[in-house]
């Protein structure tokens, strides 16, 4: 099956992850990607923002900015034609984006069957966080997409539920969460040895993944470990960075305890394991309604005690007392609480530990999975490319 896979990220990060990911497996199983979308990504370094649009994203009137967002659609329309008019798609799978029918264009026009993901409301969480000003526009784009692809794929039920109050049948909506790579993590090292190397044996490590903004609230982890002084001493290891970091490091120094913060910055998709590794407690101390976080997926394999919020798209993979433990996101002494617990409750980790390796399997949420399944609604819809061997460099790159 030769599948064009059709994208507008400019951000070298989780996106970029998931779309890596997810190609790979396809690619596992014998078949073809045509990767088309804006090639500078592939030469920016992991973490990097997407540069020059960035930039006219910061500078430009909102409403500017939303013209150029809606008018890229249509030289990215020419570019997906002359695409599959060379390469003969059996199918699209196209990443989701705000002002941008590009895709169902080319769908519509040469009739290919076309699995659209979402991983996120835009039109809602940009009128809620960017300052949206061409709203009927951006209304009118996000329902005309969703509407107009064969299946589409939200990455929780809670975001299924956004898509099917625009009208798309239930029918047409396969919820697929996000997913690890079971090779990736397969040979990792101990909890102890990973202490070793990152020199904080004798510690217990309070951990966070990724990139970190104000909504994480992690200055109360940084007030808990300073007001809980004990044995083992805490420490809290952030692998990432962010807009967050110097209120983060200026929290500790006020607090006396910037000998128990490690912040690594942006570190490469290759070295993240061995900092997750170390996680004695795995943090998820906020989330967006709709999100499937990519570092929750990896918490699970690597088999971390999690301490989450109790949110409807958390608990459609994690459960209390099972394999995290899980506070109210609106209580602050909920959250203290529950990190008191799990902190001093060393057969809870261990018992949570456990269930959180056997998560991965027992829910499928690996990539190879969702790559099985993305091939299986190519099938329904009547797609019958034959399988063969692919090498995994064998990926067309169509840019910008």
């Amino acid at each position: 099956m030769k599948i064009l896979y059709h994208h507008r990220i400019r951000s070298k990060d989780g996106q970029y992850v998931h779309i890596e990911e997810l190609t790979s497996a396809i690619k596992k199983l014998g078949h073809e990607i045509i990767l088309v979308g804006p090639g500078a990504i592939e030469k920016e370094q992991f973490g990097s923002d997407a540069g020059f649009i960035a930039w006219l994203k910061r500078s430009l009137p909102a409403f500017v900015y939303e013209l150029l967002e809606f008018g890229y659609s249509f030289p990215a329309f020419l570019r997906l034609w002359r695409t599959a008019r060379a390469h003969r798609p059996d199918g699209i799978y196209e990443r989701y984006s705000l002002f941008f029918p590009a895709g169902i264009w080319l769908h519509r026009l040469l009739r290919i069957p076309l699995l659209l993901e979402i991983n996120a409301p835009l039109l809602n969480e940009r009128s809620c966080y960017g300052g949206l000003q061409l709203t009927r526009l951006a209304r009118w784009s996000e329902e005309y997409v969703w509407r107009g692809a064969d299946f589409v794929l939200p990455v929780t039920q809670v975001l299924a539920e956004f898509v099917s109050r625009t009208g798309v049948q239930e029918s047409r909506i396969v919820v697929t969460p996000n997913g690890v790579d079971r090779e990736k993590f397969q040979y990792q090292p101990g909890r102890i040895a990973a202490k070793q190397a990152l020199g904080l044996e004798g510690s217990l490590v309070l951990g966070f993944t990724g990139f970190m903004r104000e909504w994480h609230r992690l200055e109360r982890v940084i007030d808990w470990i300073a007001d809980h002084p004990g044995a083992p001493p805490c420490h809290l290891l952030i692998a990432g960075d962010g807009p967050a970091r110097q209120s983060v490091e200026r929290r500790a120094r006020e607090r006396g305890i910037s000998r128990s913060v490690t912040i690594t910055g942006v570190v490469g998709r290759e070295e993240v394991i061995r900092y997750v590794a170390a996680y004695d407690v795995a943090l998820q101390p906020a989330v967006v309604p709709y999100a499937s976080p990519l570092k929750l997926f990896e918490y699970l394999a690597l088999g971390c005690a999690i301490l989450a919020p109790s949110m409807p798209n958390i608990r459609e993979v994690l459960i209390d007392e099972e394999n995290s433990l899980l506070f109210d996101p609106d209580d602050n002494e909920s959250f203290n609480k529950a990190l008191r617990r799990i902190c001093g409750d060393d057969a809870l980790r261990q018992r949570i530990s456990e269930n959180a390796r056997r998560t991965i399997e027992k829910c499928q949420l690996t990539w190879d999975h969702n790559a099985e399944r993305v091939i299986q609604l190519f099938e329904r819809l009547g797609v019958r490319g034959q399988t063969k061997e692919v090498a995994p460099e064998a990926k067309h790159l169509i840019q910008d």
